[in-house]
């Protein structure tokens, strides 16, 4: 393989003004991740005054120390709930993310209880569903921490209700899938929520403190007249004791926690799945924090994608294929962390000929069972007679094809621009690509702003024209504006991420050690043969 060499200058003007728009934008992101963080924290003296532990508390104590941990979808639900930017608090009502329980790669998903007393919120039912399918595709064993008011009875709504039965058919299918679903119940799981509990494997209850049952107190004695504590219903000591539905009696939080890896320790998890040996791999010679100001403010203006890939691969080696037939649209081998893979990203639009090499390409990976990396930053396909006559169309369907049915993980990055049927064509979220990440630039549409306007404007005129009227300019620079601005208001990652067309917004510098991770996860994947049975693991 060739190394990449670096024509980034990173004292030069552009890179600066760059680097400063990027971390602007990084700032933001970070503040909204606090403001969930310190919404939560607030409820720390009422959670330890009754011997409880907040919910990050848990997770860490939850998680090995020290090994990767990727929270995602941190901004689920960002604007959702309130248009006041000031106010709205991301997150959705859930912790998520895959990190390492007592040496083995897990699902996590704990409910914030320090946040409206863990009731879900807006996109709080899609990323519980999002994790379910990572877990499910990436056969991960699914640990869930269970503290939650359940649904926000004055946002009410008879679809989520419906929808939300997805969440339980997921878990069934989780534990028939032969992946573990382990759950500490550390307070209320109640109504429908109960089932979240009783749909577990592995069920660990804190004395004093879980409460399951398909009615409280108050819906009891308005449907049936009974009276009956909440201890007497649904306490970790009746469960344990009484109902079976309660595995292991836990004294408080730390217990529960200290149970529950000691049940992932004593699966003996991968047993039968041979190590796949630590690769010898080289650092990138180039310089992370390069990624700052390699990406334009405007992304309008041109970009060499291969400057980022210098920047996450193994010794900034990058084998280029078919490197001057469709040269706009890059292809080639490389590897991160020792893991093989394609890469595909965009010096420009896409265009026939680039097309097609994407599409054998894509083919090549699938035969030698390669992952494939794809790095957004295109305008979508070109567009023109020219390009017609070239069969645009057909060629980009070809690649279409080859993206939806490939047979190997394929992992997408939002750089910069995803615009128009490109989104389509490198692997868009709508394409179920096994984890899809963005940089805090990026930007998401059908089209830019810009032409969306502009194109309404020419039908507007050409509408007039066919009247036999003279346009009205002024109206039609109001319609122009008003489209611009809600074309704008959807494309950034504050507003794609909050509805959860990503998994999440990550910090440029932190993108090789992500992209090993999800590598990591899928190769294991691969080689681990869970024990799959007709029915889920049944409580007795």
């Amino acid at each position: 393989m060739a190394v990449i060499d670096t024509r980034i200058s990173a004292a030069s003007e552009a890179f600066q003004a760059n680097r400063t728009h990027m971390l602007g934008l990084l700032e933001k992101v970070r503040g909204l991740e606090g403001r969930a963080r310190a919404a939560s924290a607030a409820a720390g003296p009422r959670f330890h005054e009754r011997g409880q532990l907040l919910p990050r508390e848990r997770i860490a104590l939850l998680l090995d120390p020290g090994a990767p941990f990727i929270e995602l979808a941190t901004l689920s639900g960002y604007q959702m709930d309130t248009k006041d930017p000031d106010k709205s608090v991301p997150g959705s009502g859930v912790i998520s993310g895959i990190g390492f329980v007592s040496g083995v790669r897990c699902y996590v998903s704990a409910s914030d209880a320090g946040i409206d007393a863990g009731a879900l919120q807006s996109m709080g039912l899609e990323k519980k569903l999002r994790g379910q399918e990572i877990a499910l595709e990436n056969r991960l064993p699914y640990i869930q921490l269970v503290e939650s008011a359940g649904a926000n009875l004055l946002r009410y709504r008879v679809e989520h209700f419906i929808h939300g039965g997805t969440t339980f058919r997921n878990l069934a299918r989780l534990s028939a899938a032969g992946l573990p679903v382990i759950t500490v119940t550390h307070g209320s799981s109640t109504a429908g929520g109960a089932y979240q509990t009783g749909l577990s494997d592995y069920i660990v209850m804190v004395r004093g403190r879980t409460r399951a049952f398909l009615a409280g107190p108050p819906l009891l004695k308005a449907a049936t007249g009974e009276v009956a504590t909440e201890e007497e219903l649904g306490g970790a000591e009746m469960h344990t004791t009484i109902s079976g539905l309660g595995d292991y009696m836990a004294e408080d939080d730390r217990d529960a926690l200290r149970i529950a890896r000691e049940i992932v320790a004593g699966l003996g998890w991968d047993r039968d799945v041979p190590p796949y040996p630590a690769p010898d791999f080289e650092e990138p010679r180039y310089d992370a924090e390069d990624l700052l100001g390699i990406m334009p403010a405007d992304l309008k203006r041109p970009v060499d994608m291969r400057e980022v890939i210098a920047r996450i691969v193994d010794g900034s080696n990058f084998l280029a294929f078919g490197e001057t037939y469709g040269p706009a649209t890059v292809c080639g081998h490389a590897a991160i962390e020792g893991h093989p893979v394609g890469i595909i990203t965009n010096n420009g639009p896409l265009d026939p000929a680039g097309a097609n090499k994407a599409t054998h390409f894509i083919q090549a990976c699938c035969q030698s069972k390669t992952p494939i990396i794809y790095l957004n930053n295109t305008t979508g396909f070109m567009v023109g007679r020219a390009y017609e006559e070239a069969g645009m169309i057909k060629h980009g369907s070809k690649m279409i094809q080859a993206v939806t049915n490939a047979t190997v993980p394929q992992i997408t990055l939002y750089c910069g621009a995803s615009y128009g049927a490109g989104n389509y064509g490198m692997c868009g979220r709508g394409f179920n690509p096994r984890f899809c990440f963005s940089w805090p630039n990026a930007r998401t549409a059908v089209m830019g702003a810009e032409q969306a306007s502009e194109t309404m404007a020419i039908v507007a005129r050409a509408g007039a024209a066919r009247r036999g009227r003279p346009a009205d300019e002024e109206q039609i620079g109001a319609m122009k504006a008003q489209i611009t601005e809600l074309f704008e208001s959807q494309m950034d990652v504050f507003t794609t991420s909050a509805r959860l067309l990503d998994d999440g917004v990550i910090d440029p510098r932190d993108t090789r050690a992500v992209l090993a991770e999800t590598l990591a996860a899928c190769r294991e994947a691969e080689r681990r043969k869970p024990v799959p049975m007709q029915f889920s693991v049944a409580r007795p």
